[in-house]
């Protein structure tokens, strides 16, 4: 059964997900191993982001 279309960023989000999920194909273990793991190559990234530029201290 299609799913009804209401929001194209959603829309969006669902292709993804198809996608990923067809690219391990079919098995959403490795599709949700995937992402997991791609999310936590991006948080080693942001940590390393911060220590290279730390904030700026702000006046309050």
């Amino acid at each position: 059964m299609p799913r009804q279309r209401t929001n194209s960023a959603l829309d969006q989000y669902e292709l993804a997900v198809d996608e990923i999920v067809a690219a391990c194909d079919g098995d959403l273990r490795d599709a949700l191993r995937a992402l997991m793991l791609l999310n936590e190559q991006l948080e080693q990234r942001l940590v390393l982001m911060r220590e290279a530029h730390p904030p700026r201290q702000r006046l309050h």
